[in-house]
């Protein structure tokens, strides 16, 4: 362990400031787009952006030298749908900013505001790996969640990389709930604030939505308006294949919706028709159990099928059995998508599909892949070096970089860890210093 921590203490000291050139040499690189790993590959920054990565890359001579070899080198992870950040107890409503049951507002609802940029969960995360995450709402009183923000865990840094960047829907069980007991009550809800969304666009002087019994309000018609025209995502939580079918056909109502599926445990059994639709999803990898009524053909081999009719997917907590903050979990089930694929009957990923599903392809989805998820020319320097294969379950990050800045790997844990490991006696409790 010691050995392990001088180590990682030379490469942060030896990390350059943004500005500079850096060059990581030696280790087996993972671009994050599906591709193979590169063993002894080179890892080229500049100001804060990828230049250049892969083998046989040319170094420039003013480069600062990282030496990686013996270790992994990948893209930061990209956490697909997570509320880290949104609250510091899940079980303390004051603390939540999740969810507003009792808010006028629905669609117009926009997180982004509320990240806390020092919630300690973000450092726990981003030593597992994460760089960036997906945020996104509950959905409380509506089938209408609001709008979800990507943001980065860098240290310092302002958190928010962009806001408003989907409207978050239930469908399905959920969504049947929440718009007063039945699925046709939830495309009733949907059809009637679209309709009000484009009566707002049409005058929005004499539209009303100030009253206290108006359905849908004018922030909500108005946050309505960029899904109506395709230039923000409508991410749907469905799962039954049926349901699937029912979101699908949307587009023909409204054909610029540009719809991102979430969950669709049964996906898989109409895998064709999301991949004719170009619809992406945004899915639990190992969600097997048939635990409702609209999950009764889980199968952990959804993922692989849908990938191999050709769907874009990525990987999300939802749905998953480990509790939703543990987005570093997301790793050990991309992994486990490729053991999988080893059992006779069952589809699974590649090794590169495999680690994309938790890079590149959540940015993709989020139209971000210019930007974050890959180690592509010209994305932002999002760099982990592991001490090993980042998809095995014992590998661990050694340094971090968002944005080519190195971050600190420490965290509320390895601080309370590091505290009680060793206790001294007679020191007085962190409570009476100050």
């Amino acid at each position: 362990m010691k050995a392990l921590l001088l180590g990682l203490a030379g490469l942060i000291a030896t990390a350059p400031a943004v500005a500079e050139t850096i060059a990581i040499t030696g280790g087996t690189v993972a671009i994050g787009d599906g591709s193979a790993p590169i063993p002894d590959g080179i890892v080229l920054v500049r100001d804060g952006r990828i230049l250049a990565a892969g083998a046989g890359v040319a170094i420039p001579p003013e480069a600062r030298r990282i030496d990686a070899r013996g270790k992994w080198v990948s893209p930061g992870l990209v956490a697909g749908l997570t509320n880290i950040g949104l609250s510091d107890a899940e079980g303390i409503e004051e603390s939540n900013d999740v969810s507003a049951r009792g808010a006028p507002f629905h669609a117009a609802i926009d997180i982004a505001p509320a990240v806390n940029p020092d919630a300690a969960i973000l450092g726990n995360e981003r030593l597992g790996g994460i760089t960036r995450a997906v945020l996104t709402p509950d959905a409380a009183g509506s089938i209408f969640a609001g709008q979800g923000a990507v943001i980065g865990l860098g240290a310092g840094a302002p958190p928010v990389l962009k806001a408003r960047a989907f409207q978050y829907v239930e469908f399905g069980e959920e969504g049947a709930q929440l718009a007063g007991g039945s699925r046709p009550a939830a495309f009733a809800v949907l059809h009637d604030a679209l309709a009000e969304a484009e009566e707002y666009r049409r005058n929005p002087t004499a539209f009303g939505g100030r009253e206290r019994d108006s359905l849908v309000k004018r922030g909500d018609a108005e946050a309505l308006l960029p899904v109506l025209d395709g230039r923000q995502p409508l991410l749907v939580h469905v799962e039954r294949a049926s349901d699937i079918r029912a979101v699908l056909a949307l587009t023909t109502r409204y054909p610029r919706l540009r719809l991102v599926l979430v969950g669709a445990t049964e996906g898989w059994r109409v895998a064709p028709e999301i991949a004719a639709a170009h619809v992406p999803v945004i899915a639990a990898a190992l969600a097997d159990l048939p635990e409702r009524f609209e999950r009764l053909s889980a199968t952990e081999s959804n993922v692989g099928r849908l990938r191999q009719a050709g769907v874009t997917v990525a990987l999300s907590s939802v749905d998953a059995s480990a509790p939703a903050p543990m987005q570093r979990n997301l790793k050990q089930f991309a992994g486990n998508l490729v053991a999988i694929g080893k059992l006779p009957g069952a589809t699974g990923l590649s090794w590169g599909e495999a680690l994309a599903t938790i890079t590149a392809r959540p940015a993709e989805i989020l139209g971000l892949g210019g930007e974050i998820g890959s180690l592509r020319p010209g994305r932002r320097a999002d760099i982990v070096l592991w001490d090993g294969d980042p998809l095995e379950l014992a590998s661990a990050p050694v340094a971090l970089f968002i944005d080519g800045r190195p971050q600190p790997m420490r965290s509320r844990q390895t601080e309370l860890r590091d505290r009680y490991l060793t206790p001294q006696e007679g020191a007085l409790p962190k409570a009476y210093q100050w």
